[in-house]
């Protein structure tokens, strides 16, 4: 058995844990995972039931730490023990801030906007059946239930056409607005396994997964949220987007607004059919 594997496991405040793993410390935050390697230590000292990593720093520069706090104290005092003796000689000027990896689980704001998109989506498929419901029972005789299925039908294509021209547009606009005023940033791919790293302006090196085979490739991230990070696309790429996502909206939406429009005409007595 390992010596890390032997340690204990610290479980602080706000579902906050420290363990150690082969070659340094992982202390997981909700949403976040902060990969230390024993190389970037300096100590880790207990006092009461708080637990500080404490990361080396160049001479006249004060050390960046990582705390836990009410961990157990009997674990706490046993896990810094094991852990001080596991770190190797310091050497002279290294910065251990630049050492540490860290990895967001929280949604990105295309993520957020993917699932905002699909919930808006399925309210206004419900709001088609409404209205199809509605105009099966406004209408009149066998021409009811026909006028219903159209509405149906037609609504679904009009919703379908939002959602096309939704996620063509608004990604665009995203994107260039991430441009103008975000960071532009080198992601390094991490040993070929579809994991890319970057360091953001505080130095801190952040990781994120995306699916490209590239060696490296051009990351933008928010310098108020530097975790949120979007990958730039080839402008030429998106000329289709450009020219078809503006196309797919206005069509859903006048698609929309002629079903509303036969709907009431068949509450106020004028059926299509």
């Amino acid at each position: 058995m390992s010596i890390t594997s032997s340690m204990p496991v610290l479980r602080g405040r706000g579902a906050t844990v420290l363990s150690a793993v082969r070659g340094g410390l992982v202390l997981e935050r909700p949403g976040e995972q902060v990969m230390i390697p024993f190389r970037a230590i300096a100590r880790v000292h207990v006092e009461a039931c708080e637990v500080t990593v404490e990361l080396r720093a160049p001479a006249g520069t004060a050390p960046s730490v990582h705390r836990i706090e009410e961990a157990s104290a009997a674990a706490a005092a046993a896990f810094a023990d094991a852990v001080n003796v596991l770190l190797p000689d310091p050497v002279k000027g290294v910065d251990g801030s630049l050492l540490v990896e860290v990895r967001t689980f929280t949604r990105t704001w295309l993520q957020r906007f993917r699932r905002t998109l699909g919930r808006a989506l399925l309210g206004c498929l419900g709001g088609v059946l409404v209205l199809s419901v509605t105009n099966a029972v406004a209408g009149d005789g066998d021409t009811a239930v026909t006028g219903a299925l159209f509405v149906a039908a037609s609504g679904a294509m009009a919703v379908v056409g939002i959602g096309l021209g939704a996620v063509c547009v608004v990604p665009w606009f995203h994107e260039t607005r991430r441009r103008r005023h975000g960071v532009t940033v080198v992601a390094e791919q991490v040993d070929g396994t579809g994991t890319y790293r970057y360091t953001d302006g505080a130095g801190t090196t952040r990781a994120f997964s995306h699916p490209s085979p590239a060696p490296s490739l051009q990351a933008c991230y928010d310098p108020r949220d530097p975790s949120d990070v979007l990958v730039l696309q080839d402008r030429s790429s998106r000329l289709l987007d450009i020219t078809l996502g503006p196309c797919f909206l206005l069509a859903g939406l006048g698609g929309i607004a002629v079903v509303v429009g036969l709907v009431v005409m068949t509450i106020l007595g004028k059926p299509f059919l």
